[in-house]
């Protein structure tokens, strides 16, 4: 295993508004990365009151005051590129641009940071919430296994959950949506005190806060909005069966699991590299390689803030049956979490943490250029000095902490297990299972 040292120098100051505004020089190409991260999703929102983060991924890009068009046309003008995304934790906007175009990309953030509310008529508001809908029977109602993590979701969390429901939230409730109610939510959450600025690339340190000051100082501070903590258990094995438009049938199976960066977070990250990440894990080279009851196998840790799930999937080879699959899945992880990993799958697995953790910094921006990393750490550390402590997790990371991450986490007696089967075949699903419908 390779020693790899990794640099990704910054400079930190907060505005008197309360934005932190992290710069990272990087000379190399003539680009500068604007990263924008405000710390709300999903689970900033409440049962009957979903679906406003991501909702707000769409109106930042309809206008804001001082320019009432969309956001693309003029920066793409200038040769960049951009985009944003949400999840349950955080949303984020960048842009990418050629680094005469800086002031130009941040009049526009800043714009729509401070300004957006003046722009957000009925009508726009309207017109995205039907593309969000739109979105949603696209993405998830009219996908086949489109339904399987809102069904996962309700079935891992009670209804008063921040992560019982989908970023995208519930159709009933983007329905009832009122603008005042989508002016009150950003009005709360999308201010300088809840945001992360980082420009990274061909700009100089001092120049950078001075266009970080002209740009974004004059918005109001906000309120910081209280860090939501919630607790979610499973006291039992949930065995649960969704008729789908499907022709294979699938079992999904879900595990409470630490949050990101707890104690035990990377070891689990490790765990479903070992058992179900490419054509050397433990279960592709069983379920599909050997024994051939599986076309496909996948499993992961899924990190998020105040609490993460491990997931893994199958989907059963014809003639075979979600059974089968269950059985040889609960031998592997028993066999983990009595025996842990061999060195040389800590090796491997240890080995591709590193080779992701070098992918995003060959980039100063996009989804997980350096850029977004730094605001990752801020936002959700408090600093964006984490990158070594966070790779060193899985560096100091060993066969005993892995096999007891396993044994805590993977209890047969405490997960979901999902089949999603074809309809009208009620008899492809796991023994006991309940039937469920989501909407």
């Amino acid at each position: 295993m390779t020693s790899l040292d990794i640099d990704l120098p910054f400079t930190k100051r907060t505005l008197a508004n309360g934005l932190d505004v992290i710069v990272h020089e990087d000379r190399h190409v003539p680009i500068v990365a604007v990263n924008v991260w405000y710390h709300v999703g999903s689970k900033n929102e409440r049962p009957g009151r979903t679906g406003f983060a991501h909702l707000f991924e769409h109106l930042m890009f309809e206008g804001s005051e001082h320019y009432n068009a969309g956001y693309f046309p003029p920066l793409q003008q200038a040769g960049a590129l951009l985009n944003g995304s949400t999840n349950a934790d955080r949303t984020n906007y960048w842009e990418v641009v050629p680094t005469s175009a800086i002031d130009r990309a941040l009049w526009m953030e800043s714009d729509r940071m401070g300004y957006l509310l003046p722009a957000l008529t009925s009508q726009r508001f309207e017109t995205q919430r039907d593309v969000v809908l739109n979105e949603r029977r696209q993405s998830y109602e009219n996908r086949p296994y489109g339904m399987v993590m809102m069904a996962l979701s309700a079935a891992l969390y009670p209804p008063d959950h921040p992560y019982s429901w989908m970023t995208i939230g519930s159709a009933e409730d983007i329905r009832a949506m009122q603008l005042e109610d989508v002016q009150e939510f950003f009005r709360t959450y999308y201010h300088p005190s809840n945001a992360s600025l980082v420009l990274a690339g061909d700009l100089d340190t001092e120049r950078a806060f001075e266009l970080a000051e002209a740009y974004f100082g004059e918005i109001p501070a906000g309120v910081r909005p209280q860090r939501v903590s919630h607790h979610a258990e499973l006291s039992g094995e949930q065995r649960l069966v969704l008729e789908d438009r499907v022709e294979l049938p699938r079992v999904y199976i879900a595990w409470h699991s630490p949050a990101m960066f707890a104690e035990g977070d990377a070891e689990m990250d490790l765990v479903g590299d070992l058992l179900a990440n490419g054509k050397t894990s433990r279960l592709y080279k069983t379920l599909v390689y050997d024994m051939r009851i599986a076309l496909d196998v996948s499993g992961y840790q899924s990190s998020r803030e105040i609490g993460s799930f491990f997931l893994l999937v199958a989907t059963a080879a014809p003639g075979h049956t979600l059974s089968e699959i269950v059985e040889r899945i609960d031998e592997e992880v028993g066999r983990v979490a009595d025996q842990g990993p061999t060195a040389e799958e800590m090796d491997r697995a240890v080995a591709q943490a590193e080779a992701h953790f070098m992918y995003r910094v060959q980039t100063v921006g996009g989804f997980g250029g350096k850029s977004d990393q730094l605001n990752a750490y801020n936002v959700l550390k408090g600093t964006p000095n984490y990158f070594v402590a966070d790779l060193n997790r899985y560096r100091n990371a060993r066969p005993e902490s892995v096999q007891g991450a396993a044994r805590h986490h993977l209890r047969l007696d405490r997960r979901v297990m999902l089949s999603v089967i074809p309809r009208g075949r009620p008899t492809l699903a796991l023994a006991g299972s309940t039937p469920v419908t989501v909407s």
